[in-house]
């Protein structure tokens, strides 16, 4: 286009003394121009617009935004403080900010009391095991669900109208971080709802905040750990307190316990001794070094910069990992869980498993296909399911809950990019857009897709699973869900209201 206007401008200039004719010669210089340019960049044009998203120009693929819609049309941070922790419905911010909610009524199915606040301006949604909480565009908070397990925020509604950047959640109670490094927190005072306690020290510098079942912990811009909820099970952390005065950089929870790790790679663990609360068998292991630690239901793993793992809590969980030492002196580079077994992933792509025999801490089974290829390891409550580098699924554990996937393993030899998981039952996406689904199919946890198949064929882009139900958007920005009804695996009720725009799923 600058080309060919280049072109007539000259062209206008020289025929000035044509009079109108030399205007007319110069409009047609300027379309046989404008003819060639298109001519030859054409080709570029049909390109771009056939490449993946990813190889596009951003000239070609997205419009200038100001800052504020920027973070309007952001992929949405939908987050809670577990997969446990989920509400059993679902909900889904779209791309114009506005919300969309489905499943069991009492826990956040039904959002008709705040529908005008859910319309536009939602930017982050986060769930508990009752309820939900939206932060919008404003920095205010929305909440719905369950009253007594945070649904009803009017006790705190003056402090959640701006600058709030952070919701967790604990089972039954939210705690909200403000721009100013305050906490408000609201739900069941016993799980973490009233902070009271420890007000004083929540007015700033608070960064960061962690959510067990029954109890919080945040960190302090100063390094220093601030905790309340159920004493028993983490809300009281004063036997270490000298511990957490300073340099903690993660706080990573067990159900019923927290570990918190310090600048200096050592651990701070205090909750339920039997479950991850009391580190002191392995404490000589754990003064330094550690990079990163998992928790399951009742224990946790820690990871060691020179790839090894050291476990403590409930034996029967995966505090126990001495019948497979040998392999974890090093090379670990991941660890997931199920709720009462940890599956590790090492360098050179072999998966070591322990915990619970039957909820996949043995993988005896299929130890031949484990020893070599694998990058990601998913779990549901009792069952794994690991992505090779090729694209191939390997299961185990419990068969009833996504442990056995040989009624559909023709569909998982290649291709498999990511898997998804509820309770019960594992949702894999292929690189096609399709999905293939196994586990419980009893229409409690999703493993059955079969009503929704011809949906499921293609375009699928993201795949989220809460307690008993999946959801998945494809790229059209429609929404197909499936499992238990109850939990949102009917979204019948709001169906015109999913067929375009949702961005993502909680």
């Amino acid at each position: 286009m600058l080309v060919s206007g280049a072109i007539f401008g000259v062209a206008a200039v020289a025929s000035r003394p044509l009079g109108n004719h030399g205007l007319w010669l110069s409009h047609h210089l300027f379309m046989v121009s404008r003819a060639v340019t298109l001519w030859i960049v054409f080709p570029r044009i049909e390109r771009l617009a056939a490449a993946p998203q990813a190889e596009r120009t951003p000239e070609f693929t997205r419009l200038k935004l100001s800052e504020k819609e920027e973070d309007l049309f952001a992929p949405r941070q939908v987050q809670s403080s577990g997969e446990k922790k989920k509400s059993p419905d679902a909900n889904l911010p779209k791309a114009n900010g506005s919300v969309v909610t489905w499943g069991d009524a009492q826990f956040g199915g039904d959002s008709s009391t705040v529908a005008p606040l859910l319309t536009e301006g939602v930017i982050q949604v986060f769930g508990n095991a009752g309820a939900f909480a939206a932060i919008k565009a404003n920095g205010s908070v929305v909440t719905w669900g369950k009253a007594s397990e945070g649904g009803d925020s009017s006790a705190v509604a003056p402090l959640l109208t701006e600058g709030v950047i952070q919701v967790r959640g604990t089972d039954t109670a939210f705690a909200a971080i403000k721009a100013n490094g305050s906490v408000v927190t609201w739900g069941n005072a016993q799980d973490g709802g009233d902070s009271s306690a420890v007000a004083p020290l929540l007015t700033e510098g608070v960064v960061q905040v962690s959510g067990a079942d029954n109890a919080f912990a945040v960190i302090k811009a100063n390094g220093s750990v601030v905790t309340w909820g159920d004493a028993r099970y983490g809300g009281d952390s004063s036997a270490v307190a000298p511990l957490l005065m300073e340099g903690v950089v993660q706080v990573s929870v067990a159900d019923k316990a927290f570990a918190a790790i310090k600048a200096n790679g050592s651990i701070v663990t205090w909750g339920d001794a039997d479950y991850g609360g009391d580190s002191s068998a392995v404490a000589p292991l754990l003064t330094e070094g550690v990079v990163q630690v998992f928790g399951n239901a009742g224990a946790f793993a820690a990871i060691r910069a020179n790839g090894s793992i050291v476990t403590w809590g409930d034996a029967d969980f995966g505090g126990d990992s001495s019948a497979v030492a040998p392999l974890l002196t090093e090379g670990v580079v991941q660890v997931c869980g199920t709720d009462t077994a940890f599956a590790a992933i090492k360098a050179n792509g072999s998966v070591v498993t322990w915990g619970n025999a039957q909820d996949g801490g043995d993988s005896s089974a299929v130890a031949p296909l484990l020893t070599e290829g694998f990058d990601q390891v998913c779990g549901t409550d009792s069952a794994f399911a690991a992505i090779k580098a090729n694209g191939s699924v390997v299961t185990w554990g419990d068969a009833r809950y996504g442990g056995d996937s040989a009624a559909v393993a023709p569909l998982l030899m290649e291709g498999v990019v990511q898997v998804c998981g509820t309770a019960g039952a594992f949702a894999a996406i292929k690189g096609n857009g399709s999905v293939v689904t196994w586990g419980a199919g009893d229409d409690q946890f999703g493993g059955d897709s079969s009503a929704v198949a011809p949906l499921l064929t293609e375009g699928v882009v993201q795949v989220r699973g809460n307690a008993g139900a999946f959801a998945a958007i494809k790229a059209n920005g429609s929404v197909v869900t499936w499992g238990y009804a109850l939990f949102g695996g009917d979204s019948s009720a709001v169906a015109p209201l999913l067929t375009e725009g949702v961005v993502q799923v909680c």
